[in-house]
């Protein structure tokens, strides 16, 4: 079964297009990982599948039900979209009984909601007094709070601390493993890479990738990373690598050379040729953030080149 599915889903604004005919089919259960440069319709997508905004053209469903009749879905969905917004004078527990009377919940999914975001003994403090990460913590508990089947958060572990992240991770691992479907949209490629177990990568409003994260991360590449003892030396250190034919990236102040382990002797042997001693010589695969960037684009000119080959197209 396919929680959401989209046919040739087209949206424009104006002249802009944001959904350049959008087809694609995003499995139930598991954690679904939405990613794509600024401005490449992540945003504009969320907005149809939660029936804010219609398509120009095309089509999509949400749990089986037509976006054009949101109603017929919106009690099974929950939401966490951009920064959650809560009375700041009512304590947390305060605010989410609010929601619960106001949506005709039971009370008995504050606690439970409470327990699952790591919020049980700072619930009674007003929310002014929490600090960003604690009221993403409250949103996600917000967007739990009807025990929805289908989860849509935008950047969950946003203003979290490590080890609010963590938590985070393994409370979405747990609702994917426990039969919900949670798509999660984050420019946090290691989270992304951590917790979801499908993948769905969209350029100026163009699906350019949808399947198991397992078959994205098949396109992971092994590649050595090289810094020269003295940093003066990494200009010529380049320069000595390319001139030997080898494949070479500059990322963060170390050399990244497309190359299998089984060649690290003879990169550090170029090394020492040209008179460069190496403070690192570390062997390492791609990770998601290497593949993405492959994907879409890896500086703002490339974005912006690819923008305008596309007509424009933004979220």
């Amino acid at each position: 079964m396919s929680v959401v599915a989209t046919t040739a889903l087209t949206r424009r604004f104006g002249p802009v297009t944001a959904l350049d005919r959008l087809t694609v089919e995003l499995p139930a259960a598991g954690v679904i990982g939405l990613v794509g440069p600024n401005g490449s319709g992540k945003s504009t997508l969320i907005r149809i599948l939660l029936g804010l905004i219609r398509p120009t053209g095309g089509g999509a469903s949400v749990l089986g039900s037509s976006v054009t009749s949101p109603a017929a879905y919106a009690s099974r969905v929950g939401v966490l979209v951009e920064s959650p917004a809560f009375l700041p004078g009512l304590s947390a527990r305060t605010n989410l009984v609010s929601l619960a009377h106001l949506r005709r919940l039971p009370l008995s999914r504050v606690d439970a909601v409470l327990a699952q975001v790591g919020l049980v003994g700072r619930d009674r403090e007003p929310v002014r007094r929490f600090s960003l990460g604690m009221k993403q913590r409250l949103g996600i508990a917000a967007a739990l709070l009807s025990d929805p089947e289908f989860l849509i958060l935008d950047e969950p572990t946003n203003g979290l601390d490590p080890a609010g992240i963590v938590e985070i991770r393994e409370l979405l691992r747990d609702l994917g493993r426990n039969g919900r479907t949670v798509i999660v949209s984050s420019h946090q490629l290691s989270e992304i890479e951590a917790v979801c177990d499908h993948l769905m990568v969209i350029r100026f409003g163009e699906l350019i990738f949808a399947g198991p994260m397992t078959e994205v991360m098949k396109q992971s590449r092994e590649h050595i990373d090289v810094a020269p003892e003295h940093p003066a030396d990494i200009a010529r250190l380049e320069a000595a690598l390319v001139a030997g034919g080898w494949s070479v990236t500059a990322v963060d102040g170390v050399l990244r050379v497309a190359a299998a382990a089984t060649r690290a002797a003879d990169l550090n042997r170029a090394a020492t040729a040209v008179g460069v001693t190496l403070s690192r010589l570390a062997v390492a695969q791609d990770n998601l953030e290497e593949i993405f960037l492959e994907m879409t684009g890896r500086v703002d000119g490339e974005l912006t080149n690819g923008r305008a080959a596309t007509g424009g197209k933004v979220a």
